[in-house]
């Protein structure tokens, strides 16, 4: 069972601290346990609920019409508000909820609803990736087991990886490659896939070196496939303690091919000033930069 905090639900539900202690006190919406030291901790009931009931909130039915509902009601009303027109905050919810129960079933409901209505980049960039923020937090704070970090990423990577694997082949005019990789340490790789995912939908080739590449081993990649343009980046710098100076380094010996820095190297990038060395914050970048062709 997990525990979470006042603050986690906050997070979770979009709905603020305060508001979630009035509600208690007010309505009784939930009973929260108290540690040794009296401070308030929520199980997986509570965050499902609370979850529930932002969701009828957001669409709005008024908190004392909730506070009149019983669990299964509550739970019955918010699903009918489950389909892909939900607002980010209410699929972020139900996705919490689904991996939370292991329930791939679940996830793949909310997933394909939301393509339906918002396509498939759409649902990647607007959806999936806010939530996997906010589950990145909760597994670096403690609040939830890696066990539920790790089956939702290799689904999410599941996804990914078979929506790239069904386009179609090269059909730009002036196709580029780019090469694709993460630095040695470096294992979350959604990001890097999905923009595999963009630049092959652009009719662009592809070599994908992936998770913790040994600095060596893409120098000679690049110097056996000569690509256009290179992609990388960092999610967190636990790995790569000084990313201005791999930077640097990767930016001499790459020096004829365009480098594209996410994550936390795109600031180091926008602050190096090196010629072919370029911020990747949105895939709008590849477009105005060097990949349109």
């Amino acid at each position: 069972m997990s525990r979470f905090t006042l603050s986690d639900l906050a997070s979770l539900s979009g709905i603020k601290s305060d508001t979630i202690r009035i509600w208690e006190r007010r309505f009784n919406l939930l009973s929260p346990n108290r540690t040794l030291t009296n401070r308030r901790w929520y199980d997986d009931d509570d965050l499902k609920k609370i979850i529930n009931i932002s969701v009828l909130y957001r669409n709005g039915v008024k908190i004392s019409r909730i506070a009149a509902l019983d669990d299964n009601e509550i739970i019955e009303k918010a699903y009918s508000f489950s389909g892909g027109s939900g607002t980010t905050g209410d699929l972020t919810g139900f996705l919490v909820i689904a991996m939370n129960h292991f329930d791939e079933k679940a996830v793949n409901e909310i997933i394909l609803r939301s393509v339906i209505t918002r396509g498939f980049e759409k649902t990647i960039t607007e959806v999936l990736f806010p939530f996997l923020k906010k589950v990145g937090i909760l597994w670096q704070t403690g609040a939830i087991d890696p066990s539920t970090e790790h089956f939702i990423t290799a689904h999410f990577r599941q996804r990914l990886v078979s929506a790239s694997d069904s386009l179609h082949s090269v059909t730009t005019e002036n196709p580029k490659r780019v090469l694709m990789f993460l630095p040695e340490g470096e294992y979350h790789e959604l990001g890097l896939l999905y923009y595999s995912y963009a630049v092959k939908k652009k009719g662009h080739h592809v070599l994908y070196l992936g998770q913790s590449t040994p600095f060596d081993s893409v120098i000679s990649a690049s110097g056996s496939w000569s690509p256009d343009a290179v992609i990388t980046g960092i999610h967190t710098q636990l790995f790569t303690p000084e990313p201005g100076e791999y930077l640097t380094k990767l930016s001499a010996e790459l020096g004829r091919q365009k480098i594209y820095a996410g994550g936390i190297l795109s600031d180091y990038a926008s602050k190096l000033n090196l010629k072919n060395i370029l911020p990747l914050r949105t895939e709008d970048d590849l477009d105005s930069l060097a990949l349109s062709g």
